[in-house]
């Protein structure tokens, strides 16, 4: 439908006919622009399938992305690798010690994550202003270069975001799907409690999710600081919310035990298309907000709505065998 309506153009280097929405390039920029809230999405959904949320994921990117302008600023000029390696390796850094201190919280202080996460938050958020006077730092030119090489491709395509999100997500789902360490996520977020009886340590895994939350919000840094050029106390502004939406609308449940990485993916990309469609379709921007809004709602609404069903299942099946 989307693609009947968006309309037509002629090419002009290949002066061929292309559709407004379903060319390469227009596919290309949505999964670039999709990479950032995908690769946090893949975090916030292991956080989510635990049973916990993480509002921070926003400010851990801004606080990862100034550090890492920071450093290399004051390192100076370098080949391309020592950079790389630099810039990568600060913004782990950084974004690991804010995941460990937000799981360290949780667990410590007994406090349900959404408040440690809405603190951190600002916490973070305020570091990087303070940190970066507000500055908007720029990052080497060699590191740009790397984030946005075109790989072969025609000119403005950048695969490298897309390519990592791809890469990302598919280590998301073997953690989840094909490690021990996985099925524990999905316990803890099942029943706590069982778990716990269970022998499972549950502390852990709760500090493990969190450091993952933060490790995949240090990585869209990187690339969103590379991509762009500069790092700035506002970047990832409001990133949290388009993060958990991706990984509601995407089919994780807020309740715990339910969700995948690939779906979260999926369902950042759902996201990008909808801002695209209002774009291509020249609408209010501000449309953008009520139809996200509304499909996360519906998705909530969905998703309780099938575990409701599933357990009257579940319990009309027991009550049939108990007649027998």
């Amino acid at each position: 439908m989307l693609t009947l309506m968006a309309g037509s153009h002629v090419d002009p280097l290949t002066h061929q006919t292309v559709n407004n929405f379903l060319n390469k390039y227009t596919l290309l920029q949505m999964a670039t622009d999709a990479s950032g809230f995908a690769i946090m999405g893949v975090g916030a959904t292991i956080v989510i399938i635990a049973g916990g949320i993480d509002l921070s994921v926003g400010a851990i990117y801004a606080l990862a992305g100034v550090t890492m302008a920071m450093v290399l600023r004051a390192a100076g000029p370098m080949g391309t690798v020592p950079t790389v390696l630099l810039g990568l390796g600060t913004c782990i850094a950084v974004s690991l010690l804010c995941g460990l201190a937000n799981g360290v919280m949780v667990i410590g202080l007994g406090v349900h994550s959404f408040i440690i996460t809405l603190g951190t938050m600002w916490i973070l958020r305020g570091l990087a202003f303070v940190t970066s006077q507000a500055e908007s730092i720029l990052v080497p030119n060699v590191l740009t270069n790397v984030v946005r090489a075109q790989m072969g491709l025609s000119e403005g395509l950048y695969p490298v975001p897309m390519l990592v999100m791809f890469v990302v997500t598919a280590l998301g789902a073997v953690y989840l799907s094909r490690t021990v360490m996985g099925r524990h996520v999905f316990a803890v977020g099942g029943n706590p409690e069982a778990s716990r009886y269970a022998g499972l340590n549950v502390k852990r895994v709760t500090l493990g999710v969190f450091v993952l939350s933060g490790l995949s919000a240090g990585i869209a840094a990187f690339l969103g600081a590379g991509f762009y050029g500069s790092s700035t106390s506002s970047d990832a502004n409001g990133y949290e919310l388009y993060v958990i939406a991706s990984a509601v609308v995407g089919g994780a449940s807020l309740s715990g035990g339910k969700g995948s990485a690939v779906s979260a993916m999926l369902g950042a990309m759902l996201i990008v298309v909808i801002r695209q469609a209002i774009r291509t379709l020249h609408l209010d921007q501000n449309y953008e907000w009520i139809i996200v809004g509304t499909a996360m709602i519906l998705a909530v609404v969905i998703d309780q709505s099938g575990t409701k069903l599933l357990s009257r299942r579940l319990a009309a099946g027991r009550a049939a065998s108990r007649s027998m």
